[in-house]
């Protein structure tokens, strides 16, 4: 396993610094280096208090649009300060602008590097908590050797095509295999970077501290294990993993995880630093102690979860082999009642949700990634009305 970064410009170094938050517990480090200095620690999962209040039981999916068309094996989505989306394609390894007035696809450029094959390729994508300043966009991706984070500099001031600068390596060393790649990538609300990695189809990496694989990573802007990480020195955040694909925080600062299982139970997680989720010994709830339960699951058949957003007291998630959306509303890190689902089987699979503002959610759809339906249409972003 190798886990390096590029030296940054001192500015940049400076900034990720200051973004750095925390808490410091747990048992021996494995090996990683870097570690900053302490700060406050973020939330963490618990159950609910007693005061917490429980989102409605029932809800509503209303279809405002269609906002783009024509888009292929879309993957990561990310939005801009005004309001545009970025959207990546695992496939095509590039990044797309969408006008969400309009409608109009700009692409900024191919990420170089990026080797797609089976479920690799260029996947997920976040902004700089300094974007403002700093114009980065962060990428997950899959390369010749690893899966690996990078940060390439934004400049729409050039010919569409050539926006992207050269990729700085991050972070590296992620095992990557034709399926179980994670990719998901966001920045918490404590400005550190979180990654939700697969096991790439070696089962055992899941449950191995020492590997990158099935795992959810937390890391620092600069790629170094986040201050306050439940392992001193290692970026694993939490373990056990077969294959996240969807992180999402609530308005109280907990973090959440989608999850693909095997042949039985797909997952949505509540995540406790250090926690253990029990994969491959585990695979949806568990009487062993030792592993944490997910607060809801699915038949595999039924989900196949990617993309989750949180609006106001609920969990949304895209589901692919499912073809549907669901809603899980919570009360503190338990689900408030049984999850409901929409849109079933009407756009086919669906890979990524993001919150729009005003109770509004932004919907990819993904039937240009080999298993899909083509004939369904061509992967489109929908806006989406919920409650």
């Amino acid at each position: 396993m190798i886990v390096r970064r590029r030296a940054v410009p001192t500015a940049l170094a400076a900034a990720a610094l200051l973004l750095a938050a925390g808490c410091s517990s747990g048992s021996p480090g494995v090996g990683f280096p870097g570690q900053l200095p302490r700060t406050a620690p973020p939330s963490t999962a618990s159950a609910a208090p007693a005061t917490e209040s429980a989102a409605p039981a029932k809800g509503s999916v209303r279809v405002l649009r269609t906002v783009a068309e024509g888009l292929k094996s879309p993957w990561g989505l990310a939005v801009l300060p005004g309001g545009d989306l970025l959207v990546s394609s695992r496939d095509d390894g590039t990044i797309t602008r969408i006008d969400p007035g309009t409608g109009r696809k700009t692409e900024l450029g191919t990420v170089s590097g990026v080797a797609p094959a089976g479920e690799g390729g260029l996947l997920g994508i976040a902004l700089s908590p300094h974007f403002a300043s700093d114009r980065m966009i962060y990428a997950y991706f899959t390369s010749a050797s690893d899966n690996r984070i990078v940060r390439m500099l934004y400049d729409d001031r050039k010919p569409a095509g050539e926006q992207v600068g050269a990729p700085d390596t991050v972070f590296k060393g992620i095992p990557k295999g034709p399926i179980h790649n994670g990719g998901r990538i966001a920045f918490g609300p404590d400005g550190m970077l979180y990654a939700g990695t697969g096991e790439s189809g070696r089962r055992g990496l899941a449950q191995d501290r020492n590997s990158l694989g099935g795992k959810i990573l937390r890391l620092t802007p600069d790629g170094e294990p986040a201050p306050g990480d439940p392992f001193p020195g290692s970026p694993v955040y939490s373990l056990g993993h077969r294959n996240v694909q969807g992180l999402a925080w609530d308005d109280r600062q907990r973090l959440f995880a989608s999850e693909f299982g095997q042949d039985t139970w797909d997952e949505l997680n509540a995540i406790k630093p250090g926690g253990n989720y029990g994969w491959p010994d585990a695979e949806g709830k568990s009487a062993n102690p030792r592993f944490q339960n997910p607060l809801a699951q699915w038949h595999t058949d039924d989900a196949s979860p990617s993309g989750i957003a949180y609006v106001h007291g609920v969990i949304w998630m895209a589901a692919l082999k499912g073809e549907r959306l669901w809603r899980i509303p919570l009360r503190g890190t338990r689900a408030a009642a049984a999850p409901q689902s929409f849109l079933t089987g009407t756009y086919g699979r669906l890979r990524t949700v993001a919150p729009a503002g005003d109770g509004r959610l932004w919907l990819l759809t993904n039937n240009t990634d080999g298993r899909g339906h083509p004939k369904k249409g061509d992967d489109r972003l929908l806006e989406l009305q919920v409650s």
